[in-house]
Order: C-alpha cells, then sequence, then structure tokens
C-alpha cells in the first residue's frame, strides 16, 4: 500500500472523528488539521526510512508509517498550529509512538534475550582470544551458526540497542525542554558532540549515512566495502558509546 494511501485511510477513519474535540482545543478545525497531517506527512516517510533498515525484522514500514501518522496527529494536538519549531518537535513525537510501539509488543520474549546474552557473552571471549573484533564469518563459525542467523542476531541486538539508546536520548530531551532556560538544551547537545566525537572514524561515518544520508544497511556496506553485517556491528557500537555518553551526563 502506497504511503499517500496509509494517510488517507488514517485521515478519513473514526479514529478521525473521535478527536475532532481535540483539534478544536489546540485551535485547529479539523479541516486545518488534515492540511497539517497531509503537508507533514513527507516527514513521517522520511523518519520511517531512517528507522527501516534496523528494524525492518520486527516491524513492517506499513505498520511503521501508520503509527508514526498517528504520532504527528498527537504532536499537532499538543503543539497547536505548526510553525518554525514544530518539525523538530513533530519528529520526537513520530520517532517515539514508532519505538513505543516496538516496546509494547515485546517483540523479543524472554527467551530470546538470554540467548542473546549468551551470544553476546561467547562474542566477547572470541574478542580477547583473537586481540580485535571478529569477522561475522569467525562469529557465526565459533557460535556453530549460518551466517544468516548470526545476521538476524545482529539486526535484533541492533533494534534493542537502539529502544535503549533512544530511551536515554528522549530523557535527556524531555529534561532539556522542562528547563526554563536553554543551558540544559546546549549540555544535551554538546554531550551528543562529544559523544559522536569519540567514536573511530568508521562509526561516525556509519552513524552520517543512516541518519543523515539515510541509507539501508546494504547502501553502506556497498558504499564501505563491508558486509552487511560488519556496519549492523558498528552501528551498535556507536549507538552504544553515545547511550553511555548520555547516560553520564
Amino acid at each position: 500500500m502506497a504511503f499517500s494511501d496509509n494517510y488517507a485511510d488514517y485521515a478519513d477513519s473514526s479514529a478521525a472523528s473521535e478527536y475532532h474535540g481535540a483539534s478544536v482545543a489546540a485551535g485547529m478545525s479539523a479541516r486545518e488539521e488534515q492540511q497539517h497531517l497531509v503537508a507533514y506527512a513527507p516527514l513521517v516517510k522520511r523518519i520511517v526510512r531512517q528507522l527501516n533498515s534496523q528494524v525492518s525484522s520486527v516491524m513492517s514500514r506499513e505498520d511503521m508509517e501508520q503509527i508514526g501518522l498517528m504520532g504527528l496527529l498527537e504532536a499537532l494536538r499538543r503543539y497547536g498550529a505548526p510553525d518554525t519549531g514544530f518539525g523538530s518537535f513533530a519528529s520526537l513525537r513520530i520517532r517515539g509512538a514508532i519505538l513505543d510501539e516496538l516496546r509494547r509488543q515485546d517483540w523479543r520474549p524472554r527467551t530470546v534475550r538470554q540467548d542473546a546474552h549468551r551470544v553476546r557473552d561467547a562474542l566477547r571471549a572470541l574478542t580477547r582470544n583473537l586481540g580485535r573484533e571478529p569477522t561475522p564469518e569467525e562469529a557465526a563459525d565459533s557460535l556453530g551458526i549460518t551466517q544468516e542467523a548470526y545476521y538476524q542476531h545482529l539486526l535484533d541486538d541492533g533494534a534493542e540497542e537502539m529502544l535503549s539508546f533512544d530511551e536515554v536520548l528522549q530523557e535527556a530531551t524531555d529534561q532539556a525542554n522542562s528547563t526554563a532556560g536553554p543551558e540544559e538544551a546546549f549540555m544535551v547537545r554538546r554531550s551528543l558532540e562529544q559523544a559522536l566525537g569519540a567514536l573511530s572514524e568508521r562509526e561516525q561515518r556509519v552513524i552520517q549515512m543512516i541518519y543523515e544520508f539515510e541509507l539501508s544497511y546494504k547502501e553502506i556496506a556497498a558504499v564501505l566495502d563491508l558486509s552487511d553485517a560488519r556496519v549492523c556491528q558498528l552501528n551498535k557500537s556507536a549507538l552504544s558509546k553515545m547511550k553511555a555518553a548520555l547516560g553520564a551526563r
């Protein structure tokens, strides 16, 4: 289903009429609200494109778009008529809505998480023995699994790391937004800049390609001449380091 069809289905649903009172309370008519939804629908599509390579094994692109549209609608009703600051506000709400749904689904059962912990322990031991990060081929061979199964583990692990990082980032952002002055917001930005600066050059490039250029793991792998699994490893490593830096604020 096309993205525009997703929007039409949602805008015409009973949920839209159910929340009519909220749009009026925010100073917008239902017609104005729908116009803003159409205008900012590309923002939802862009955020879904950013998240897709990291969580496509967990949630379909179509579902992410539907949930993102609901996040956009919530942002409109909380913010009111959009101005120059609305885009940043809406981006956080759209992304948050999608990631909240991932958490709600409990997509990684306890037994799977326990297996993931055992895999991580085994990989740390292999890294110590080798004195370096194992290649995806070495990791899969050591674990006694196929490279496809190892790549799926990396995808799931990366999605979980992203959710964890997002929680820390959202907490820091909410704290900054709740203060009267700009100092806290400046500190959040500074912490992120320092965290990015502490990454290796290759990790920085991976983060930039995912979040700025919106490339998929496969596209990044082609640019950097790496395997998809290695790109996934680098993304997870970078997010883990950035989460630690933000959490230490």
